[in-house]
């Protein structure tokens, strides 16, 4: 971390799941002056939004649009444990902005840890049809509250690197208002901002903060918005090596919404510096979890090849993450690397079966000869 951000965990949510009646009882007990209830999910469940600040730039934020996707959550628990520790630092930065901070926008998909809502609706691509009571609460708080800035707060998968190398831990997009992908001055605002965190964090995150494809996504809502005419910053929560709770990311993450915040309420809509948006390389698609490499079956005729793993997050009986190896690709895998590699050259592979079956659990293993 940076040697002048004071980062403190909030002890209450030591893990990547959260619960939301935990959330909502402790945002009721810790901050019940600064809380809203705007809305109930698709099964009844409060969605509460947190306003700090008595500065004129207004900022809006959203967490967990996606159920399984936390890790902006419990930034935003860092950072208010953060002020609770530094109120300094609070008091320089509410002077000049407020926030207003939408908690687990989807929390029937974070009660069992799912990607959509109780329907099966992606929030996140129901913004022109609106089906989705989510979306309905949120259109309605962004639309009708005259916001400067934007943060729509995600993760991405571990499959992301900056350079082929090294993972993507954080990556951050302004998104495109059109299919050409023109660069306009709302873009070039939340450029900005982006250029102004890169700057702050390449020291302490070298190699591993990215940008995320601009390509424009018709029914998102983070290119909707832009559309509207509020600069929006999409954040996305990576992988860091070894660390598949994100524990480290979840550090990260809390100190780019800092200085995201720090660089809005400097830039006051400004678009200074935006071009260092530019300079930071593109996400790429590169890596799986684990590859097997030269793995000779057990078959009649001789086949040798590669296994690429994933790890799926699966909640079990008592509401703990569990991370499950599923095979995900066989063949040749040259093209592509793994945070783990494994050479599997003149080993035994042991199953039941002689191939391993695509989607499937891991059931084999490697042993020597």
């Amino acid at each position: 971390m940076s040697l002048n951000f004071p980062y403190v965990r909030n002890v209450n949510f030591p893990e990547r799941y959260i619960s939301p009646e935990k959330l909502s009882e402790y945002l009721a007990s810790n901050y019940s002056d600064y809380i809203e209830l705007i809305g109930r999910s698709s099964l009844g469940r409060p969605i509460y939004m947190l306003s700090l600040g008595k500065g004129r730039l207004k900022v809006a934020a959203w967490s967990q649009m996606h159920g399984n996707e936390s890790t902006a959550t419990l930034a935003m628990l860092d950072l208010l444990a953060i002020f609770e520790n530094h109120p300094d630092i609070k008091e320089k930065l509410f002077d000049l902005i407020q926030l207003d901070f939408i908690f687990m926008l989807n929390p029937d998909g974070s009660e069992v840890w799912t990607r959509r809502n109780a329907y099966d609706i992606d929030i996140n691509r129901d913004f022109l049809r609106t089906s989705s009571k989510e979306m309905k609460i949120l259109k309605k708080q962004i639309l009708e509250n005259n916001y400067d800035y934007l943060l729509n707060l995600h993760d991405q998968r571990t499959i992301f690197t900056t350079d082929g190398v090294h993972p993507a831990t954080l990556s951050f997009l302004s998104p495109s208002e059109n299919k050409d992908r023109d660069i306009t001055e709302n873009r070039k605002k939340s450029m900005a901002v982006i250029a102004s965190v890169f700057l702050q964090m390449k020291q302490t995150l070298p190699n591993r903060i990215a940008k995320y494809t601009d390509e424009f996504y018709p029914t998102s809502s983070g290119d909707n918005f832009m559309k509207a005419g509020i600069p929006t910053i999409l954040f996305e929560g990576g992988f860091y090596e070894n660390d598949l709770e994100r524990s480290k990311t979840r550090e990260f993450y809390t100190e780019a919404i800092y200085y995201s915040l720090k660089a809005m309420s400097v830039l006051q809509g400004g678009t200074l510096g935006y071009e260092t948006y530019f300079d930071i390389p593109q996400n790429r698609e590169s890596h799986f979890d684990i590859i097997y490499r030269n793995v000779k079956l057990n078959t009649e005729f001789d086949c040798i090849l590669d296994i690429a793993v994933q790890y799926r997050e699966i909640m079990d009986d008592d509401n703990r993450l569990t991370y499950v190896p599923y095979v995900i690709e066989v063949g040749d895998l040259n093209h592509k690397k793994g945070w783990q590699e494994i050479d599997c050259t003149d080993k035994k592979f042991v199953s039941l079966k002689k191939f391993p079956k695509l989607d499937a659990v891991v059931d084999f293993t490697i042993e020597d000869k």
